[in-house]
Order: C-alpha cells, then structure tokens, then sequence
C-alpha cells in the first residue's frame, strides 16, 4: 500500500510516514496543497491521509481534486476541529474517513486498513493463491501451512504481487507501490528484495520472473517455474 501525507506541520507528518514505514506501508509527505496536487499528478496511490488546513489550494480543494479526478481514491481527513459541522461538511467533499488530532497511530493505521479493504471489496482480506495465505492486517504470511517470516518490505512486495492474482508486476511498479518517492530509480532493491523474498517462501520457487517484464505469482501448481531466472 503506498499513501499520501498532506500535513503541513513537519513534525507530525514525519512521525506518520515513519510510523506507517514499521508497518510496511510507503508513504510520501506533501507540505502544502501544490506539492500534494502535483504528486497526485504523477504518482498512484491507494489512499490519502489529508489534513484540512494546509497552505496553498486547501485541503477542502486537494480532496475535491481527488474526488473530481474519478480515481476512487479513499481519503481519510486530519483536522484539529471536531464539531460536527465540520466533520459533516469534511464527509460532503468526499472524505471516507474522519481523524481528529491528536490521535494515536495505531488506531491511523487502522483506519486506513479498513479503507483498503474498504476500496477492494471484492477481494477476501485475507488473500489466497497458489497455496499462500496473506493477512494483510495480522501481516502474517503462511505457505501450505507453514508461517513465512518476512520483513516488513518484504511483505509490502508481496502484497502487490498477491493483489495482482497472478498477473506480472514490472519492477518499476513494485518499487512505486512498496518504496516511497526518495526511491532511486536505478537501484537494484526489487531485484534483491524478490530474490531474498523468493527464498524465504521456499522451493518450489512461487514467484516467476519474466524476463524484461517483471514478476509475478506462479499460480500453476507444483512446477517451481522462475520464468527464466531468480532475478
């Protein structure tokens, strides 16, 4: 899951992106309303954690963007104000959720779990295929019975290749999904990170790599295929 953070207070915005990093979730961080319209613009998101009062187009205009855009977006508000009215006219914009500072993390991180599967409705939450079982809120991972430890990017990469059902994941997608924006381009991180993944869920190799295209969950049972390698 990868999410956008429009806060305008720096403290708080970077303990939310680093607190949702432990959590295996990537996160990017807008400081004002053009910064976050423009990331918008050129990033895809599963969900947007957006505060109200931002400089810039407010937060009121960035979730109007996001409704307006048809991308279905979930958007969860931040705001200090906790009358009703303002939670009313928040949910009016658009809004799908509603947090008032302060607030813990972990009920954060819940929330946006819950918008996940909100959004995806039409998947199980916990995701099954070619004998893997993927919990993506107790963030455990079991292979024809038997758990799979995995790191926390480990896990995020797998997320999006289970999500997938199958289809290939090009590397480029997967390091916008499971890194944040501060990702270089140019390094080699999916290809280490599929690599040690592929080991820890163990023989017959689950993940396939198409060579020149990306990865991909091997749903054909029992033939171990790497698609032309392990990188």
């Amino acid at each position: 899951m990868r999410v956008l953070i429009v806060e305008d207070e720096p403290y708080m915005a970077e303990a939310i992106r680093d607190g949702l990093r432990l959590e295996a979730i990537a996160a990017d961080v807008a400081g004002d309303g053009d910064t976050a319209l423009e990331l918008l613009s050129i990033n895809s998101y599963d969900l947007a954690v957006l505060d109200r009062d931002i400089p810039g187009p407010s937060g009121d205009e960035v979730a109007a963007s996001i409704v307006a855009s048809g991308s279905g977006m979930p958007i969860l508000m931040l705001t200090a104000a906790d009358r009703l009215d303002d939670k009313a006219s928040g949910f009016e914009l658009g809004a799908d959720d509603y947090l008032t500072k302060p607030f813990e993390l972990r009920e954060l991180v819940l929330r946006l779990r819950a918008l996940d599967r909100r959004r995806a409705y039409a998947r199980p939450p916990v995701r099954e295929i070619a004998g893997l079982r993927l919990d993506p809120f107790r963030r455990e991972v079991f292979r024809d019975g038997r758990y799979v430890p995995l790191t926390r990017k480990q896990f995020a990469v797998l997320e999006v290749l289970v999500a997938a059902e199958g289809g290939v994941v090009s590397a480029e997608e997967l390091l916008q999904r499971a890194w944040d924006e501060n990702a270089d381009p140019f390094t080699n991180a999916v290809r280490i990170t599929v690599s040690a993944l592929r080991k820890r869920l163990g023989e017959p190799w689950l993940i396939a790599t198409e060579p020149g295209v990306g990865y991909r969950i091997d749903t054909r049972p029992g033939t171990g295929h790497e698609g032309g390698g392990r990188g």
